[in-house]
């Protein structure tokens, strides 16, 4: 999402470095440009404004004409001023009271409400808490049908609500049903319409005032931009709503609604959506944004998605196989499977420091299919093939296309990169990290 912004602040940056002494012009010069990267980015005109004005304050003070490296100063100071734009620290989840407790879900139609309210169930789910979810908008009947569908595909109590009902008796039903099943969290799947009207915020009114939820996430498009900023806006006036949750952070929008919902409305983003699997659902933390928003990556999300998928036991078997040279094409598949556990390529790659910037990754188009194909390649072996990669001969490597639905040369392809992966391996054993360089030599 903010692919652009991170380029044109590196420029920014990397000329600022280029300056032994920063003078007044050259920060001013370097701050006109950020301001107009933040704009294009679509971020409030305002929150531009004062965002740009706390850097020039400090950037002008002894904090960096002092300094030995004036230009790593002023990206610490962006950095900082950042995080603070977008929060400081991360914003938990309210969730206390008399069990269950309910968190309610607002906002306008298509903004991914429903999704959203499966996500939040398996994140919370994993958290130790027992979800119930409850379809309350009768006025889309497939609303109803879509929740029942993801709590059937999750494995989740789902309220058995109606369009022929009232929202507020479904909710209120709800809560009865939940605590005679022990669930502990009711998440109240509210209607939307395309537009904000009375009528809308009237009828989420009463459900607030008759459940009295512990939380109201409102549910946000980040591909709306500004309007994202002023639809939480109104919300807010009307129901004072707890946090946000920015759906579509994987898409290609410019990010502003991210970077000024906080300075606006004053409340958190608790939450961002960052794709469609079900598990696709991020807790927001300010400063890690603000990392990777400065292409410095983003290493502990990426360790916490790692140790969500990873099987401890598993990962002692394979560093074991790893010290005997006993890596086979079984392992190799384990391991794409649990890397697309993790998410997309392209946004795992961002995570990595400096990945980003690098010119060769820039145009790189990360192809998620090839992992598909991969998977369906070693699938498609036998178990001795796959313990044995040196038995698979020109008839083998037919029957292995045919049935993977691949072509022969896409099955030379991955033995080949196996085989690399293999002789890499070997280097790293034997001479540590600098094996793995003189592996990587071309000469």
């Amino acid at each position: 999402m903010f692919d652009n912004l991170t380029e044109k602040l590196d420029a920014v940056f990397k000329r600022l470095k280029g300056h032994g002494k920063l003078s007044e012009k050259n920060i001013a010069d370097a701050l006109r440009e950020v301001r107009l990267a933040l704009l294009e980015a679509d971020v409030h005109y305002k929150v531009a404004k004062k965002f740009i004005a706390d850097i020039k304050e400090r950037a002008l003070g002894q904090e960096v004409m002092a300094s030995l490296t004036p230009g790593q100063q002023v990206i610490k100071i962006v950095n900082e001023e950042l995080t603070r734009l977008m929060g400081e620290t991360q914003s938990q989840l309210r969730l206390s009271g008399t069990h269950p407790v309910s968190v309610m879900l607002v906002g306008l139609q298509g903004s991914g409400k429903t999704t959203t309210a499966g996500k939040l169930a398996v994140f919370l789910r994993k958290n130790g808490r027992r979800p119930y979810l409850v379809p309350a908008d009768v006025y889309r009947p497939a609303a109803i049908d879509q929740l029942r569908k993801l709590a059937e595909q999750l494995d989740l109590p789902v309220f058995e609500s109606s369009t022929d009902m009232d929202p507020v008796d479904i909710c209120l039903q709800a809560r009865v049903a939940a605590h005679k099943m022990r669930c502990d969290t009711l998440l109240l799947d509210t209607a939307g319409r395309l537009h904000i009207d009375q009528e809308l915020m009237g009828e989420l009114e009463r459900i607030k005032e008759a459940v009295k939820p512990s939380d109201i996430l409102l549910v946000a498009d980040a591909m709306t931009g500004q309007d994202a900023v002023n639809i939480a806006q109104a919300f807010d006036q009307a129901l004072d709503i707890g946090g946000v949750v920015l759906t579509k952070m994987d898409g290609d929008a410019r990010g502003g609604a991210a970077l000024s919902i906080r300075a606006i409305t004053g409340k958190p983003i608790k939450f961002i959506g960052v794709g469609e699997k079900l598990n696709a659902l991020e807790v927001f933390h300010p400063d890690r944004m603000a990392s990777r928003i400065l292409g410095m990556g983003d290493v502990l999300t990426m360790i916490e998605k790692a140790q969500a998928v990873v099987d401890e036991k598993k990962a002692a078997e394979l560093e074991k196989k790893l010290r005997k040279n006993q890596f086979t094409l079984e392992d190799f598949r384990d391991q794409l499977v649990q890397i697309r556990k993790m998410g997309s390529l392209s946004e795992l790659l961002g995570m990595i420091p400096g990945m980003g910037k690098m010119k060769q990754m820039k145009n790189l188009e990360v192809d998620e299919k090839e992992l598909v194909r991969i998977e369906a390649i070693i699938n498609s072996m036998t178990p001795q093939e796959r313990r044995n990669h040196a038995i698979i001969n020109g008839s083998r490597r037919k029957r292995i296309a045919r049935g993977s639905g691949t072509k022969v040369q896409d099955v030379n392809r991955l033995l080949k990169n196996y085989v690399q992966v293999l002789k890499m391996m070997k280097k790293i054993n034997k001479g540590g990290m600098r094996g793995l360089g003189r592996g990587m030599m071309p000469f």
